[in-house]
Parts: structure tokens; C-alpha cells; sequence
């Protein structure tokens, strides 16, 4: 069997449905052409690169045996999106991250360890308190919010994935940046009391 891959994501998702048993190579090109944005936006959500290979990994495997359920009503993208999403939101809350505390003798070191090791520990911080926040909202304006504004996905892509109308999606995203915005300024307000 040999394969073009030039076909879209759902000429290859069919014929890898349709693949005989062992036969891998349209999962993997699939793979191949998503797995760098949802290992980046898992690394983003967990903050930690060795649980975010791991994480995109198991989106994908989840995906593979799932194949067979995928009713093709969102495309390819938006399903192994949604499965990421859902994945990853899943790991933070078994781990419970809440926000990173930087030690006390690693706060005073800082200075010794130079502008470049700062810039980074501060980059690590912000994305604690933005995975922080992301458990603290409740999943109806925080999936939308992630679809929106992490995965780029339209408004109408949203509402058929969520399977809501255009409006409640709006309204969910609106209402979900509002809520990040609180929660994350109250977040930092506390780091700054603390």
C-alpha cells in the first residue's frame, strides 16, 4: 500500500481506519503533522517538558484506539485537540499544581545566577499561575477559553466541537477571559502580599 501525504487529514484518517491490522503508516503521518502543537500547548498546560512528551504521547495512543468512535462531525484537528485539552487538564488535577513557590535560598541566590536564569524561573512562575487558574475556572468557560485562545480554533470550529450554538460560545469565551483575568490578577496579588 503506498500512501500519498498529500491527502488531508481526513483522506488519511479514513484510510487509516480502514488499514489492516498493523499497518500504522496513516496514524503515524497524522502524528508526524500534529505532534510538535500538541506537545507544545501540553508542555504549556503542565509546565514541565518530560510530563508533556509523555502527555502528548498518551493523546495520541487515546486517539489511535479511539479512531473507530470518531464520528468526523469536528475535523481531525479540532478531535485531537479537544482529547489534549481534556488530557492535559486531567494531569494537573491528579497532580495538583497550584503555583510554584521559588525557595527562599533560590530567591536569594537569584541575583548570583544572572538576568537569563531570573528571566526563565520568572517565565516557569507565570505559567504555574496560569495552569493555576486554568484548574480554578470552571471547565464550561475554560475549555472554550483554551480552544480559543491556545489552540486558535474559529468560534464556529468551537461551537461544533462543544456542540453549542455561536452566541453561548462568544459569551463563554468573553465571560472565561473575565474570569482569567480576575483570577490571575488576584493570584499575583497574593504573590505580591506573600
Amino acid at each position: 500500500m503506498t500512501l500519498e501525504f498529500d491527502l488531508t487529514d481526513e483522506e488519511l484518517l479514513e484510510i487509516a481506519r480502514e488499514a489492516p491490522e498493523g499497518d500504522s503508516r496513516p496514524f503515524a503521518e497524522l502524528v508526524r503533522r500534529h505532534q510538535q502543537r500538541v506537545f507544545t500547548n501540553c508542555r504549556y498546560l503542565t509546565g514541565s517538558p518530560t510530563d508533556a512528551e509523555d502527555l502528548a504521547q498518551e493523546v495520541f495512543v487515546k486517539a489511535y484506539f479511539g479512531l473507530a468512535g470518531f464520528e468526523g462531525r469536528a475535523s481531525f484537528e479540532t478531535w485531537i485537540i479537544r482529547i489534549k485539552t481534556n488530557h492535559c487538564i486531567n494531569f494537573v488535577k491528579k497532580k495538583r499544581i497550584d503555583t510554584v513557590d521559588v525557595e527562599p535560598a533560590a530567591a536569594a541566590n537569584s541575583a548570583a545566577r544572572g538576568p537569563e536564569v531570573e528571566r526563565r524561573m520568572e517565565r516557569q512562575a507565570t505559567k504555574a499561575r496560569v495552569g493555576a487558574v486554568l484548574l480554578e475556572m470552571t471547565e464550561t468557560l475554560r475549555v472554550p477559553l483554551i480552544l480559543r485562545d491556545m489552540d486558535g480554533l474559529s468560534y464556529d470550529e468551537i461551537a461544533e466541537e462543544l456542540d453549542i450554538g455561536l452566541s453561548a460560545v462568544k459569551m463563554r469565551i468573553k465571560r472565561g477571559r473575565e474570569e482569567f483575568r480576575r483570577l490571575f490578577a488576584e493570584i499575583h496579588a497574593d504573590r505580591a502580599v506573600g
